[in-house]
């Protein structure tokens, strides 16, 4: 079990739940709520909704896990699930979305999510080189 986490690092970790929960939100809204919602054509479809929604979660699961086990491969799986969501939400918002007066406001709280998590893959990266090693050498006499 890990010791105690910096508060960035809890920050991130309740962060990533949310986006765990959130995103498991979305498959099941689109899964139990299918009979209803395919009435209203949306766009994208229920299955693409379901699919990507599966596919975000399970990366935060893995994310969450590589974080709190402190492995060395989570400060990379972060970086590319920040990169891949913000892709992916910005496409989604041009393409299927109608346009909102509001997109000032959103590429703002966007840019200030992105700056809170590079703070904090800085912070992992230097806990890393800090850590005491798991196995400590047997010093010969």
């Amino acid at each position: 079990m890990p010791g105690k986490f910096p508060f960035r690092v809890t920050l991130l970790l309740w962060s990533v739940l949310i986006f765990i929960a959130w995103n498991l939100l979305r498959v099941w809204t689109a899964l139990s709520w299918r009979g209803v919602l395919s009435k209203f054509q949306l766009s994208p479809s229920l299955w693409v909704i379901a699919v990507s929604g599966l596919f975000w979660a399970l990366c935060g699961i893995f994310l969450l896990y590589g974080i709190w086990r402190e492995k060395a491969w989570a400060r990379k799986l972060l970086i590319g699930s920040v990169a891949g969501y913000t892709v992916w939400f910005w496409c989604e918002r041009f393409l299927y979305q109608m346009p909102r007066p509001n997109w000032l406001f959103t590429v703002i709280l966007n840019l200030i999510a992105i700056l809170l998590i590079r703070l904090t893959i800085n912070s992992l990266q230097r806990e890393a080189y800090e850590r005491e090693p798991e196995h400590h050498q047997i010093e010969s006499t």
